[in-house]
């Protein structure tokens, strides 16, 4: 059972940053499908940003893109998502995900095996 661990979440002001971390318990972290979702209080669980195995394309939600980034270290099998420009409405629990299926990426939930346990992003006005 492969374990992704996320780390980095805090409390923030708006316009400022955070960087999340994912670690992967993975030797196969190279070929897989990365993704970080969030879930807002009474919400339900959305896509954010996803980057493939093979050449690190990068795909992102129209809320986010411009100001977050999702990158990959397969050496430390982390992934990371550099978010700047925080607003109050990207509030939200941050979750990691991992696809094994060589795919392309996905911005659906449902196509990722493993998950995160979540991280807590909170962005004051």
């Amino acid at each position: 059972q492969v374990q992704l661990v996320e780390s980095g979440g805090g409390l923030v002001q708006a316009g400022g940053s955070l960087r999340l971390s994912c670690a992967a318990s993975t030797r196969a972290f190279s070929t897989y499908v990365m993704a970080w979702f969030r879930q807002a209080p009474g919400k339900e669980r959305e896509f954010v940003a996803t980057i493939t195995w093979n050449h690190g394309n990068t795909y992102y939600a129209d809320s986010v893109k411009g100001r977050f980034t999702i990158s990959r270290d397969n050496a430390k099998n982390t992934v990371y998502l550099q978010m700047n420009r925080l607003q109050p409405e990207d509030t939200a629990v941050y979750y990691c995900a991992a696809d094994r299926s060589w795919g392309g990426g996905s911005v659906k939930s449902d196509d990722y095996d493993y998950w995160g346990q979540g991280t807590q992003v909170t962005v004051s006005s």
